[in-house]
């Protein structure tokens, strides 16, 4: 923890993600608040006529369906959540045009489901496409896809949505705004709770108390926020959690919010791809030589280090990799089916008798420049 943190890194960063949630663009009855939205729009066209390159990553689709479709809370059952976004995200949308476009700023919407975050090939689209927007000085606009989505709404959160976009763009920042001002040492209602104006490593993150609950229009609560930090944070980009309402002060680098300094340092981007974006498919076991060789020597995995296979996968598929115990150490995309790789498990391949045998050279099961230490 800090009492004087310096805010540069938020304030002079050339790229950034921000990110707010569905109770910072609402009002009582659970539809769109227009005084909010411009005076969130107001705050990130300054920033982006400035010279930052600005992402917006925005709740509030199905919100702003609930009024529309008369609903008094939010949904619960996926049907209802889906119609809601569909009503909802064309006027969230609009919003949004009307709000930037006072300032002669254009914004260009872009909807994401897990398989375009999952699926290297579908990542890598959505990294061009974000990128040629920001060459465009166009300010993406980010949301899942709710009205076809259906983990994402069940189990997900635009937190997580927006650490991934920050890998995705390779952001200098990401600013969470979100309807608590900041982190504090208790729930921010008990009195004695202190505002944490920073997060400096991992260890710091013992001290904060996560338990607040998400709103009623949104899915999100300081939980979620945390761990995206962390994924934000583990790749080197420093990180603010503050409120809608102080996000002109935030970006300004004044003392407001949370700042969770970084904890590494940027990966490359197929690596940052494999150990946050990737979807793993099956679980390769490992035994305790092989677990020292993938993690401490950083060598390619080879089937005599293998105890077990689980799943079902095919050769270029992400796999976990996991010691004994069960913990995950590594992922990396797998040279084998499973089907191929489970007479292999535990097996010493000579090169040489296989080459005079005429069969195919032994290949790893993981490559090393296909692998990622968790």
């Amino acid at each position: 923890m800090g009492s004087t943190v310096d805010r540069s890194v938020i304030r002079d960063a050339h790229r950034m993600v921000v990110k707010v949630g569905s109770s910072s663009l609402t009002g009582p009855e659970g539809g769109l608040d227009g005084f909010r939205l411009q005076a969130l729009a107001t705050s990130l066209a300054k920033k982006a006529m400035s010279g930052t390159q600005v992402v917006l990553v925005s709740s509030g689709a199905i919100a702003a369906g609930m009024v529309p479709l008369g609903l008094e809370r939010r949904p619960k059952d996926l049907a209802t959540q889906q119609a809601a976004a569909s009503a909802g995200q064309g006027a969230l949308m609009a919003a949004y045009t009307n709000a930037f476009t006072m300032h002669g700023v254009q914004v260009g919407q872009v909807l994401l489901t897990a398989d375009d975050m999952h699926k290297r090939s579908h990542y890598v689209n959505a990294s061009r496409t974000l990128e040629r927007l920001l060459e465009l000085e166009v300010v993406p606009i980010i949301n899942e896809n709710d009205t076809v989505a259906t983990d994402e709404i069940r189990f997900g959160d635009n937190d997580r949505l927006a650490a991934l976009v920050a890998h995705l763009v390779d952001a200098d920042a990401l600013v969470l705004l979100s309807d608590v001002d900041a982190l504090y040492t208790g729930h921010p209602a008990r009195p004695g709770s202190e505002r944490i104006p920073l997060v400096a490593g991992a260890g710091a993150l013992a001290e904060v108390d996560v338990s607040r609950a998400g709103s009623s229009v949104g899915t999100g609560g300081m939980q979620t926020k945390v761990a995206a930090a962390q994924m934000s944070v583990a790749e080197g980009i420093p990180v603010l959690l503050t409120n809608a309402e102080q996000v002109h002060q935030a970006l300004l680098g004044e003392d407001v919010g949370t700042l969770f300094t970084p904890v590494g340092t940027k990966s490359p981007a197929r690596r940052r791809w494999l150990a946050h974006a990737s979807s793993a498919t099956g679980r390769v076991v490992l035994d305790d030589g092989a677990v020292e060789a993938v993690v401490r020597r950083r060598t390619s995995l080879l089937p005599v280090g293998i105890t077990r296979v689980e799943g079902r996968f095919s050769a270029g598929d992400t796999v976990d990799l996991c010691d004994q115990r069960g913990s995950v150490v590594a992922r990396g995309l797998v040279g084998y089916d499973a089907d191929e790789l489970g007479p292999l498990v535990g097996r010493r391949l000579v090169r040489d008798s296989a080459l005079r045998s005429g069969a195919p050279a032994p290949r790893p099961v993981v490559r090393r420049d296909d692998l990622v230490v968790l």
